[in-house]
């Protein structure tokens, strides 16, 4: 691309990087808000997803005991078949062949009316048998509640928040009209008096040691205790721990608390109605967890659990991580830096594009620089020989000393203008990756002493004394001797061009022998007096295309691709190249290059020396 094509492009570029700058702060604003309302919803989700999946466990540990109820109750028939007593024992043995969970009940006994006062009879689990027993101490309330209704007190039912204990009421008769409230008589229409209580005592160590565990897997997760930390408290004493996720510790403040759900809901009727359906409808007789029985559906003699209130336990739960509240931000936090990493690899985007097209207008220039540069290169040498020619053609070349003097310019100029073209050409061969031809045993004083001969011309035009030090015994090199050749001939070029301007200048160039970090090398040294290089230089040097700017200044011949090309061999042989260099004490330019192999070595020994 022309670079005044490049220049003219330049306005239009910056126009876009300012658009595009501020494009990404409007959509860093947009996506704030929206992240931030994407939040909202999110913990709002969250706390209703975990508030629901309580109140559904809270509502299967209800149905959890009323089903076993149900299946534990008679019906009519059954008690007019086989008599009170018998009807709940064969129930009781029924229930218990597939009930999985036979152990939920600390005490299931049957309350009924015996001689105008409430006797009680308690199942053993071992016989089966309902055995006459004494009333237990926490069961006093029930107690007091069966005695008022036996009497024909119109005695609400009792509120044992502290107990454990359920009373479900075995009604006499199918419903009918309305009866007339007094003794005997249910708070409801439709009832008779109640003829017997089915009385159930809940484990509180079961139920919190295996059904609550169950339950919490299938509503949460299986690993449910790495997730969340979880307690259920009795509701009259929170101090008393039913279940907890962190055994041994205290319950935790529930002012704090991400969800919970009361367990032991009340299943009782209202007031003149029947007794409300089971969670989720009544299930087929027989299945689930309550073994048979379980879900069938209400009929005469049959009632609701005397349990009311918002449910004797308490479920709370939190998240381990925090609170929900916390989880969101440190979502919301990850949203943010996604967002704000792609915005910025918008940015990177663009000020890389801006820098492409910043280093595409420099290699513009660079380019047409080494163009005219060569251009300028290749026409000083032309019109020379050119001049030359044209004078030996006329009669200004009469003269032999004329005839040799054209013929010596053009020899030189020829060469010159060889050099050039060998420039370009091996430059061109480096982009292909192939600076290296072959690779064979190269003897270094060989190299040197035919390096210095074929460069004799040039170093006595620049009046160069080249003073040698080669150390002797040097062992050879593997590589292109013809391309070590030209890269030691560029360093003797720039070290003559830069190495003084007035009078004879000193070149020096030294081989030895040396330890590097991979065995031995060899260390070729090329030095002048000159001006040296400056600092700020001294890291461009080597770049393709650059010029110092005492060359520039003064005029100095050349295509900005000596040194390159010498970066280039010497790399493609394995070694590195470095220059040192201070302001007035000239320069020395380093070539280190691994020796080659043992077997190698007695190739070269006859020429060694």
């Amino acid at each position: 691309m022309d670079p005044d094509q490049i220049r003219r492009r330049a306005p239009a570029l910056w126009l876009f990087m300012g658009l595009l700058v501020v494009l990404v702060c409007v959509l860093a604003v947009l996506q704030y808000n929206w992240i931030g309302e994407i939040s909202a919803n999110e913990q709002k989700k969250r706390q209703d997803d975990l508030q629901t999946a309580a109140n559904r466990l809270s509502g299967d540990f209800t149905a959890e005991i009323n089903i076993a109820a149900e299946a534990l109750q008679p019906d009519d028939p059954e008690g007019a078949e086989l008599g009170r007593l018998k009807a709940y024992e064969a129930r009781y043995a029924e229930w218990r062949a597939v009930a999985p969970h036979a152990q939920l009940f600390r005490i299931i006994g049957v309350a009924y009316a015996e001689n105008g006062q409430p006797a009680l009879r308690i199942l053993n689990p071992d016989s089966g048998i309902l055995e006459l027993s004494e009333w237990p101490a926490d069961w006093k309330a029930t107690h007091d509640f069966i005695a008022d209704r036996i009497a024909g007190k119109d005695t609400p039912p009792p509120q044992p928040e502290s107990s454990t204990a359920i009373d479900f009421p075995r009604f006499n008769g199918p419903p009918g009209p309305a009866r007339g409230k007094g003794p005997g008589h249910p708070q409801g229409p439709g009832r008779g008096p109640e003829q017997d209580w089915l009385l159930l005592d809940v484990d509180s160590h079961y139920a919190g040691g295996v059904i609550l565990p169950e339950l919490l897997s299938q509503y949460f997760t299986p690993d449910f205790r790495s997730q969340y930390r979880v307690e259920v408290v009795a509701r009259a004493n929170p101090a008393e721990l039913i279940f907890g996720t962190d055994s041994g510790q205290a319950p935790s403040n529930l002012s704090h608390v991400q969800a919970s759900a009361p367990l032991f809901e009340s299943m009782r009727p209202g007031p003149g109605g029947p007794p409300p359906p089971f969670p989720g409808g009544p299930p087929p007789r027989g299945k689930g967890r309550g073994g048979p029985g379980r879900g069938r559906a209400k009929g005469p003699g049959r009632g609701g659990p005397n349990d009311q209130g918002n449910g004797r336990w308490l479920l709370s739960l939190w998240l381990r991580n925090g609170a929900l509240e916390t989880a969101v931000e440190s979502a919301r936090r990850k949203n943010m830096a996604i967002s704000a990493a792609i915005l910025l690899l918008l940015l990177a985007t663009g000020a890389a594009l801006a820098e492409f097209s910043q280093r595409a207008q420099r290699l513009a220039k660079v380019e047409m620089e080494f163009v005219a540069g060569v251009s300028h290169e290749l026409r000083t040498p032309l019109t020379v020989i050119r001049t030359a020619a044209f004078n030996l053609r006329g009669k200004l070349a009469s003269n032999p000393a004329h005839v040799e003097r054209y013929g010596a310019l053009i020899q030189q100029e020829s060469e010159r203008l060889g050099a050039i073209v060998e420039q370009v050409l091996r430059f061109a061969s480096s982009k292909a990756g192939r600076v290296v031809q072959e690779r064979l045993p190269v003897s270094v004083p060989v190299l040197i002493e035919e390096t210095l001969h074929s460069n004799k011309g040039m170093l006595e035009d620049a009046l160069c004394v080249v003073e040698t030090h080669i150390e002797k015994g040097l062992p050879s090199v593997t590589g292109d001797s013809l391309a070590l050749r030209h890269a030691l001939q560029n360093l003797l070029a720039n070290a003559a061009k830069y190495g003084g301007t007035t009078g004879k200048q000193s070149v020096g160039i030294s081989a030895r022998s040396i330890l590097g970090t991979k065995g031995p090398e060899i260390e070729i040294r090329v030095a002048d007096r000159g001006s040296g290089i400056p600092q700020e230089e001294q890291k461009h040097i080597f770049d393709a295309f650059f010029r110092g700017r005492k060359a520039v200044q003064d005029q100095i011949h050349g295509t900005g691709l000596g040194l390159h090309l010498v970066k280039k061999i010497i790399e493609g042989h394995g070694g590195t190249v470095t220059v040192e260099s201070e302001p007035g004490a000239g320069s020395t330019f380093i070539v280190r290059i691994p020796a080659g192999p043992e077997e190698h070595q007695d190739e070269l020994a006859p020429s060694i020396g």
